[in-house]
């Protein structure tokens, strides 16, 4: 079968313009309130976070960005703590990597579970892994949707994913695994990744 590469872009403007309906839908009612909070200057994560910022608004989302600097643990975790017991705030996401010094995983359990949209909260994360998932990170609930949205039925199909990290890799694997896919994650000491991947009829490398 010949290999089929599925662009996401003309999807996620689509889904853009659905979200932006159902919020324009309820006039009266305030709009969902989510905070990004990046701690430095990595140049990537500040690219990544105007992006969501931009996205969140274009929908009518109401978004804030907490950029912070020369910050230690425990003034992040109040910090984040602060965020999490305002009302008007929905979602709240910790932009990864934090700089050395800091502990993603103590400012990570900050975040209540209902506020955490990345779906990396313990609770959300083990939630996902016993089939009963809440928040799901967004990038494996995007692939999700991307193959809904291309009609493509995972059932019994052989899915590789390129990548093992907690925010795509194992998140995505165990989406797939639970739609019946089945699954094989292959990582920096996969012996002959290219075999491994020649086998797939989905394949899906995410760099993060």
């Amino acid at each position: 079968m010949p290999a089929r590469l599925i662009d996401g872009r003309v999807h996620a403007r689509a889904i853009r313009e659905e979200l932006k309906l159902a919020v324009a839908r309820h006039p009266g009612q305030r709009p969902p309130g989510i905070t990004v909070i990046q701690v430095g200057d990595d140049l990537a994560s500040t690219t990544y976070v105007r992006g969501k910022h931009k996205a969140a608004e274009e929908v009518g989302f109401k978004s804030a960005i907490e950029h912070l600097h020369d910050i230690t643990q425990a003034d992040l975790n109040k910090r984040i703590q602060a965020l999490a017991s305002d009302p008007a705030i929905d979602g709240i996401l910790v932009q990864m990597p934090l700089p050395d010094g800091l502990d993603p995983d103590q400012a990570l359990e900050q975040i209540p579970p209902h506020k955490d949209v990345d779906g990396l909260h313990p609770y959300n994360a083990g939630r996902l892994a016993q089939g009963n998932p809440t928040f799901i990170p967004a990038t494996p609930l995007g692939v999700l949707e991307l193959l809904r949205r291309e009609h493509i039925d995972p059932t019994s199909l052989r899915a590789v994913v390129v990548g093992r990290s907690r925010l795509v890799g194992r998140p995505l694997a165990l989406l797939l695994l639970q739609n019946h896919a089945t699954v094989t994650i292959a990582h920096s000491h996969t012996v002959d990744l290219l075999a491994v991947t020649r086998t797939a009829d989905i394949l899906v490398a995410v760099s993060t």
